[in-house]
């Protein structure tokens, strides 16, 4: 039950940060800036995995030209289907971490603005952007270990349509509050591996935040005008779990 009550806490994150940034509009607006040229870029790679999906699929199972042209066909046109899904997936997840990038010094200052602390380890934007970056690709690289081996289980008929599906918003959902909360986290001065062990200690909430933003970054353009919300949620979510945490590395 007290998870239960921490997930939808975690939900509450949200609706907290949307409520900030509507009453601070001039915030909101700013925000939505780097998301457009964001979603822009990812419009145009998912428009042509879109209309190439069944050539890259045919190009990766050449073991199949043998086969009856039914089941070669509708193989390769479920396999075209889940490269398609795999590619909105990892946009998803990327989406934040580019986003994150492009308008650092904006979300950097709306984190400031919904989390103020007396003292902070605050860094220069020209140099935090390439440690963020660093940070988002090392998260990357535990996101495919993950979603990997649920991209080939998603074959599995029933599991593929049931749990694993559950189970990658569960994923995405984790890893999306890594990237949100860490504007805030590193402001207290705490390093990739301490900004895991936090979340991992604070799963239920970190999930319920995570697993919604995940949800609402999968509709057409709501990711842009979301992102600003959550980066405010993810502040808030941060200062009520962290809010006796001294600012110092570990």
């Amino acid at each position: 039950m007290r998870s239960m009550r921490d997930f939808a806490g975690g939900v509450g994150f949200f609706f907290q940060g949307l409520g900030w940034v509507a009453r601070n509009g001039r915030w909101w607006g700013f925000g939505l800036i780097p998301a457009l040229v964001a979603f822009a870029v990812y419009v145009v790679a998912l428009v042509y995995l879109g209309n190439n999906a069944t050539g890259i699929a045919d190009f990766l199972t050449p073991f199949a030209d043998g086969w009856s042209p039914g089941w070669r066909d509708f193989f390769r046109g479920a396999l075209g289907v889940m490269l398609f899904i795999g590619g909105l997936a990892l946009a998803v997840l990327t989406f934040t971490a580019l986003t994150l990038a492009i308008g650092e010094p904006f979300y950097e200052k709306l984190s400031e603005k919904v989390d103020p602390l007396q003292e902070s380890d605050d860094v220069p934007w020209w140099r935090s952007i390439p440690r963020s970056l660093r940070d988002s690709l090392v998260t990357l690289l535990y996101v495919l270990m993950f979603t990997i081996p649920l991209f080939f289980l998603g074959f599995v008929p029933v599991i593929g349509q049931t749990v694993v599906p559950v189970l990658g918003a569960l994923v995405s959902g984790f890893f999306l509050t890594v990237e949100l909360t860490s504007l805030a986290l590193e402001r207290r001065g705490l390093n990739r591996r301490a900004r895991f062990q936090m979340l991992r200690a604070n799963k239920a909430p970190a999930l319920g935040f995570g697993v919604l933003v995940f949800l609402l970054f999968l509709v057409p353009f709501v990711a842009v005008i979301a992102m600003p919300a959550a980066v405010a949620g993810a502040a808030l979510m941060v200062r009520s779990r962290l809010s006796a945490l001294p600012p110092a590395r570990p």
